[in-house]
């Protein structure tokens, strides 16, 4: 049933691709990911600069052209794999921050019989989406050890904890919008198998470069989805 639950919901969440709404906060969130990447990787290398031009280190290696250069192949290096691995977090923080365009998206095509809620105000939604991001990539980074120690169960560490993570928060987060943060809570638990499960579905194409900028944004919309089956209101009668 939950394996059910988990597929339908993300099915209706790929048949709505085409609505202009839904596409819109697709773009928005993925050229926003881009952008702060971008602006970690410029003053990364700003930084370098400095560093290469610091009387510090010319006092230490001399002007030796080559410091500079295995300073900067390095960096490279670095800033590959540090954006590959903050892809997922910084896609994460900007579906958090529009959960609310994605669920009004989605609800107003599949569930046009529920009532209007107030949008959350930005400076909450804000604080949450940050709380969100710093969990994940602490809890990464934590596991990092855990993959090195345990390599050849590294990706299934991956999906299992990042499906935890995504699942719990933005089923937390699209049932907030319904019946406010303590009982949001209380259903999280109630439902906590079959929202891991979902997240761990979600989670496995996290592990792929540029397909993990989009699958938060999916994933905001199947977690409506599925709150919706799991605790459908009377009024919520869907459309489909």
């Amino acid at each position: 049933m939950a394996v059910g639950l988990a597929i339908s919901s993300f099915g209706k969440t790929l048949s709505q691709i085409g609505d202009p709404r839904f596409r819109r906060v697709i773009f928005k969130g993925i050229g926003l990911s881009f952008l702060l990447l971008f602006a970690v990787n410029f003053g990364f290398f700003k930084f370098l600069v400095w560093l290469g031009q610091s009387p510090t280190l010319q006092e230490l290696f001399g002007d030796l052209p080559w410091v500079l250069n295995v300073l900067t192949g390095a960096a490279v290096l670095f800033m590959i794999i540090l954006s590959t691995f903050l892809m997922m977090p910084v896609a994460a923080l900007f579906a958090s921050i529009f959960l609310d365009n994605v669920a009004d998206a989605v609800e107003d095509v599949h569930y046009s019989n529920l009532p209007q809620v107030p949008a959350l105000p930005f400076s909450e939604g804000l604080k949450d989406a940050l709380n969100h991001f710093g969990v994940i990539v602490f809890a990464n980074t934590v596991a990092l050890s855990i993959f090195v120690v345990l390599s050849p169960l590294a990706l299934f560490i991956f999906w299992g904890l990042n499906g935890f993570l995504l699942g719990r928060e933005y089923f937390q987060l699209v049932a907030m919008r319904r019946v406010g943060r303590a009982e949001a809570k209380k259903l999280r638990k109630k439902h906590m198998g079959t929202i891991w499960l979902a997240g761990i579905l979600m989670a496995v194409p996290l592990s792929i470069p540029l397909i993990n900028l989009v699958i938060p944004i999916l994933g905001a919309a199947t977690f409506t989805h599925l709150y919706h089956q799991l605790e459908p209101s009377p009024q919520a009668a869907s459309s489909d």
